[in-house]
């Protein structure tokens, strides 16, 4: 992980900015682009994109050497004050090597987005010190009616106020475990963090509040992921862990009586033991409503209760110009 010295802070995003939109892994919805463009435009920002955002090469928005060059030149761009991403699928694991990091260094801006970009998010983070953003898409969420948590997006990204979101708990958001931790914010699509193990961008995830979602796997499957990174020792010095919803993951219904299990138990087999807070149902990454924008390499307070679930950043995940 980053330590607060090496941060490096994205400027603000206010009204009226530009934001660019990037495609770094599967190719473009043409209908959902452009009604999230017609969403940011309600917002109050301004959209751009490159006419090569609908290039197609099999299952990538065109060639891995085009989606690092789009990104790159969106950061140097200088009438683009952040960048989202369109959306996920696959393809982001060809860009680390493939990014001149100087150009991010030296050009910071916000960068959002979350499922396969997880890989991108964390990347960022680690190699530059940019905060980086877990949070809504372009041709997914900003498409969708209700899909963007409006105060979570202006508490990361305006620089106004710091963020601070209160959820009360209910039958699907609940502390498995209470308590409280605080640490620097990493993690994303379950899938995506394990495929880093044991490649130049494993993420790291030593003094964390990590961040753990997925969509359309399986309960053994979520287990034998959370297994592979706990054998690796991914898991051992975390301070608190904070799961998505995990859309369609649940055991099925029609399994037999003696069988049935919930995958908060399943998820509980495996983490229960690390005695720290453990957080289930938070609406982050691929979720049924608003999804929660969240700053990856910001340090944040994780207050797992019985009443309320709370995430609080210690500091401004973005400068005020």
């Amino acid at each position: 992980m980053t330590t607060a010295n090496q941060v490096l802070k994205p400027p603000a995003l206010r009204p009226g900015d530009t934001i660019g939109i990037v495609a770094p892994a599967s190719p473009m919805w043409r209908d959902l682009l452009a009604l999230g463009c017609r969403t940011l435009e309600e917002m109050g920002y301004q959209w751009k994109y490159l006419d090569s955002i609908f290039a197609e090469e099999l299952f990538f928005a065109g060639s891995a050497e085009r989606r690092a060059r789009e990104i790159e030149s969106m950061f140097e761009d200088d009438s683009v004050q952040a960048i989202v991403c369109a959306r996920g699928g696959y393809g982001s694991n060809y860009l680390p090597p493939l990014l001149n990091l100087e150009k991010l260094r030296s050009h910071p801006k916000i960068f959002v987005g979350y499922s396969d970009v997880t890989t991108l998010l964390n990347y960022m983070t680690e190699a530059t010190g940019l905060v980086t953003f877990h949070g809504p898409m372009i041709a997914k969420d900003f498409a969708a009616v209700g899909g963007v948590d409006v105060g979570s997006w202006l508490g990361a990204l305006s620089g106004e106020s710091l963020l601070d979101v209160t959820l009360p708990t209910t039958h699907k958001l609940r502390a498995l475990q209470t308590g409280e931790a605080e640490g620097r914010l990493c993690g994303g699509c379950l899938s995506m963090l394990v495929s880093s193990l044991g490649t130049p961008y494993e993420v790291q995830t030593e003094g964390s509040i990590l961040l753990i979602e997925d969509v359309s796997v399986k309960p053994y499957q979520v287990d034998r992921m959370l297994m592979q990174w706990k054998h690796a020792g991914k898991l051992d010095r975390v301070r608190g862990l904070a799961f998505g919803e995990m859309l369609h993951c649940e055991a099925p219904p029609d399994q037999k009586s003696e069988l049935r299990f919930t995958l908060e138990e399943v998820v509980m087999r495996v983490v229960g033991s690390l005695g720290v807070p453990v957080v289930y149902g938070l609406p982050f990454g691929h979720v049924a409503g608003a999804q929660l924008t969240l700053p990856i390499g910001a340090r944040v307070r994780l207050s797992a209760g019985v009443e309320a679930i709370r995430i609080q950043a210690l500091e401004s995940s973005v400068r005020r110009a």
